[in-house]
């Protein structure tokens, strides 16, 4: 376990890192809504910090079935993942909002992996790219990557930030107004990211406030 006594976000800050998510999810909701002719409702986010472990109960409190995520990696002055999760059982439904209610199911099927790697790619790219721009910052983001399981898979990828357990967990719901769908975004960075944010997230109140 790291010792995050040194790395803390004071509310100044919190509030102004919900705020800039609340902006990339709400793009994000806006791009994908125009992609499936639906509203989204969207939860007000939840900023914290936990252990990797935290992270995985939380997303098994609120749904111990089998999970469904897109996740693709960010790196540039932060790093770390994001992902779009949903239940498994809920996958077809959002290619069928998607691709229209006359596609045979044999075809839907066909077409999971990619409208699914395409969807969470829209999303995440939004939401990641406005909170860059927000914060004067630029990202290279990797290409989404489809995974399957309970949660552990999702936050111990071969390729995840290896500064230690304690990661920034960043956590929004939304739903599909007239569907039954339900899925979550979230982010995680590691300790090393989580020091450089607090800078950015300090020049980025003072330019907003000045």
């Amino acid at each position: 376990m790291n010792d995050t006594s040194t790395i803390q976000l004071i509310d100044l800050h919190l509030d102004a890192l919900t705020e800039l998510v609340n902006l990339g999810v709400s793009n994000a909701a806006m791009n994908l809504s125009e992609m499936i002719r639906e509203e989204i409702v969207l939860s007000v986010p939840r900023v914290s910090l936990v252990t990797r472990e935290e992270a995985i109960e939380i997303l098994q409190g609120r749904d111990a079935k089998q999970l469904i995520a897109i996740h693709q990696e960010f790196e540039g002055d932060i790093r770390g993942r994001a992902l779009l999760i949903f239940p498994e059982a809920k996958s077809l439904e959002l290619i069928r909002a998607l691709v229209g209610p006359d596609l045979p199911l044999e075809d839907i099927m066909e077409l999971e992996q990619e409208a699914l790697a395409e969807t969470g790619n829209v999303l995440l790219n939004a939401c990641l790219s406005t909170i860059a721009n927000s914060l004067q910052r630029n990202l290279r983001i990797s290409l989404p990557e489809v995974i399957r399981g309970d949660g552990v898979e999702f936050f111990r990828l071969t390729s995840s930030p290896a500064a230690g357990d304690t990661v920034l967990f960043i956590y929004i719901n939304f739903s599909v107004e007239h569907r039954d769908i339900q899925g979550y975004l979230a982010m995680l960075l590691d300790i090393p990211s989580l020091a450089i944010l607090q800078t950015l997230l300090a020049e980025y109140i003072e330019r907003t406030a000045g």
